[in-house]
C-alpha cells in the first residue's frame, strides 16, 4: 500500500508521498513515488503513483522514454501545451499499459494490474494544476470543492485534511498539515512507512522551490508527530466530562 497527497493552495502545490511497497509483512521494499520533469522557467510537472508496482513503473518508464524521443508528438511532459493534455496522454497511457497486462496474464476486466496517478504542475502563462488519474485513463481535476487527492491508503489522514485546510494558507502551514495527516496515517496502518518524499512547487516559479526526503531521524517530522499526540490528548482532556446523570435525560 501506499499514501500519497496533492494539494492546492493559492500559492501554489504541496505534495508528499512515502515510499514503501510490501508484498506480506516480511517482504518490505522501499521505492520512490514522486517523480518530476522541468524546463527551468517554463514548466514542471510531478506525478506521485500508488497501485501495482509493476504498473507504475512501466507508465514513468514509458514517459521518461518519450522525454528523450526527437518526435515532439510523443513528448508528452514536455512538449504538450497544457496541463490538461499532459494529463489526457497520461490516461490513455496507463490504460493502454493496464491493458495490456490484463490480456497477457488472462485477467482483463479484473483489478490485479491497476493503478492510479496524481499529476500537478504548471505550465508558463497558465495556472498550477492537479489531476487525479484513475486506472481506466479518466481523470478528475482539483476545485475549490476539491482542492487536495489522496491515493492509497487515503482514509486515515483524509479527516486531518479536511479540518485544517485554508487555501490561502502558507506553503510552510501546507507543509506542516501534510505532515501531521501522514504521522496520523504512519500510527495507524504498517503499509505506509518513512521515509517520506515533499515537493513545493510555488506558484509562477516553475520548479521545485523546496524538495526533501523525511527519514526517520528527522527532527522537525519527531517535533511534529509528538506534538500533535500532545494536543490531541490536551484537546480531549479539554472537552466537557460526561456525566450519567445529564439534567437533559
Amino acid at each position: 500500500m501506499t499514501y500519497c497527497v496533492g494539494m492546492k493552495l493559492d500559492k501554489g502545490l504541496v505534495l508528499m508521498s512515502d515510499t514503501r511497497t510490501n508484498s506480506g509483512v516480511d517482504n518490505i521494499s522501499v521505492f520512490r513515488k514522486m517523480f518530476t520533469w522541468q524546463i527551468p522557467g517554463e514548466r514542471i510537472i510531478t506525478l506521485m503513483t500508488a497501485g501495482n508496482l509493476a504498473t507504475t513503473q512501466a507508465v514513468i518508464s514509458q514517459l521518461e522514454e518519450r522525454t528523450k524521443e526527437p518526435d515532439e508528438r510523443g513528448n508528452i511532459l514536455l512538449k504538450s501545451p497544457t496541463m490538461f493534455q499532459v494529463a489526457t496522454e497520461i490516461g490513455k497511457l496507463m490504460r493502454n499499459i493496464i491493458g495490456e497486462r490484463q490480456e497477457a496474464n488472462g485477467t482483463r476486466g479484473r483489478g490485479r494490474f491497476t493503478a492510479s496517478i496524481i499529476v500537478a504542475g504548471q505550465i508558463k502563462g497558465m495556472e498550477p494544476r492537479l489531476f487525479m488519474v484513475y486506472p481506466e485513463g479518466n481523470f478528475i481535476e482539483a476545485s475549490l470543492d476539491t482542492p487536495f487527492f489522496q491515493i492509497g491508503e487515503t482514509k486515515y489522514g483524509r479527516p486531518i485534511i479536511i479540518r485544517g485546510y485554508d487555501r490561502q494558507m502558507s506553503l510552510e502551514d501546507g507543509v506542516k498539515l501534510l505532515m501531521v495527516s501522514f504521522d496520523s496515517t504512519l500510527k495507524a496502518n504498517l503499509s505506509v512507512g518513512l521515509p517520506l518524499d515533499l515537493q513545493v512547487i510555488e506558484r509562477d516559479t516553475y520548479e521545485a522551490g523546496h524538495q526533501h526526503r523525511v527519514a526517520h531521524d528527522d527532527s522537525y517530522f519527531q517535533v511534529i508527530s509528538t506534538g500533535w499526540g500532545d494536543a490531541l490528548k490536551n484537546a480531549f482532556h479539554s472537552l466537557p466530562d460526561y456525566s450519567f446523570y445529564r439534567e437533559d435525560d
